[in-house]
C-alpha cells in the first residue's frame, strides 16, 4: 500500500493475522459478517462495546453492533476509539503523532485537532509505540470503514488510568450525533466453556447497569469499559446487550474460551 508522502501513517499490525490482509477477502468477509448480524430497528447508538479478537472468533459478535450504525452512515463524522494496551505499557490514555492509520481497505485521517487538544490533560500522552503493534483499535477500522462514508478517528490506547481519568476524556470529546464511541474489550479469558458463560453473563449485567467497578478478570478492556459507564451515567444514557458468546460458540474449542460480548449505548 502506498505511503502519502506528507503524513505518517501507522500502518496494519495484524492484517493477515486477525483480518484478511487481501481488500478483496477483507471486504467480502466484513460484509458477510454485517449481513449475517441478526436484524434490529433503525435506532442509533451513541456508543457501543464490541470485542477485538481475530474475526473468526469474535466477527460475528462485533458485528451486531457495527450493523446498528447503518442510519448513521452520512451523520457520523468523527470516531472516538478506546482500546486497551497489550504490548506497551503507558500511564494513561495514549495519542499517536502520526496523521493517518492504514488498513488493507485504505487510510483513515485522524481528527489532529482534537489530538492535539487532548495533550492539555494530565492524563493524556503521546506514544506512537502504544499503537504500533496494537491490535485492540485496528481490529475495528475495517468495520468502520464499511459501514461509515466519512469519518475521522480519536484513536486512545489506554494503559494505567482509571474511570475517571477515561471519562474526562470523554467529556472532552462527547459532542453531538456526529460523534461515535467505540471500546474495544474482551470478556474473560482462558476459562472452560460453561466457567466463562457464568462470568461473562454477570460482567454484562454489570456493564448494562452501567456499574464503575468491572475488572480486567471480567474484561481485558475494563478501564475504558467503566470510564464509558461513569459518562453514560452523568447523561443518563440506556445500555443494551446486544450478542453474547464466547470462542467454543464461535471457533468450536470449548477447553479454554474467551468471552465476547457487543452492547449499545442510546441517549
Amino acid at each position: 500500500m502506498p505511503t502519502p508522502a506528507t503524513q505518517s501513517v501507522r500502518s496494519p499490525a495484524v492484517a493477515g493475522l486477525f483480518y484478511p490482509a487481501d481488500p478483496d477477502t477483507l471486504s467480502r468477509t466484513v460484509s458477510g459478517l454485517l449481513g449475517s448480524a441478526a436484524a434490529r430497528a433503525a435506532k442509533a447508538p451513541k456508543a457501543i462495546i464490541a470485542p477485538h479478537a481475530g474475526y473468526v472468533y469474535s466477527g460475528p459478535i462485533a458485528a451486531s453492533a457495527y450493523s446498528l450504525l447503518a442510519p448513521m452512515r452520512d451523520t457520523i463524522k468523527r470516531v472516538v476509539l478506546l482500546g486497551p494496551t497489550h504490548r506497551v505499557a503507558v500511564r494513561g490514555l495514549a495519542v499517536p503523532s502520526v496523521g493517518r492509520f492504514a488498513t488493507p481497505l485504505g487510510f483513515v485521517d485522524l481528527e489532529t485537532a482534537a489530538l492535539d487538544e487532548l495533550r492539555a490533560l494530565q492524563q493524556v500522552v503521546v506514544s506512537d509505540a502504544a499503537h504500533a503493534l496494537e491490535h485492540s483499535l485496528e481490529v475495528h477500522l475495517p468495520f468502520l470503514q464499511t459501514v461509515l462514508r466519512e469519518f475521522k478517528l480519536v484513536p486512545l490506547a489506554v494503559g494505567r488510568a482509571d474511570a475517571r481519568e477515561v471519562a474526562a476524556v470523554l467529556d472532552a470529546l462527547w459532542g453531538g450525533p456526529e460523534t461515535l464511541i467505540v471500546v474495544s474489550s474482551d470478556l474473560s479469558h482462558y476459562l472452560t466453556y460453561r466457567e466463562a458463560q457464568g462470568i461473562d453473563r454477570a460482567t454484562c449485567e454489570a456493564i448494562v447497569a452501567l456499574k464503575t467497578d468491572v475488572d480486567h478478570e471480567q474484561a481485558c478492556g475494563a478501564t475504558p469499559v467503566c470510564g464509558l459507564a461513569l459518562a453514560a451515567r452523568r447523561r443518563n444514557l440506556q445500555a443494551e446487550l446486544l450478542d453474547l458468546r464466547n470462542s467454543g460458540d464461535t471457533a468450536g474449542d470449548k477447553n479454554r474460551v474467551v468471552g465476547y460480548a457487543a452492547f449499545a449505548f442510546y441517549e
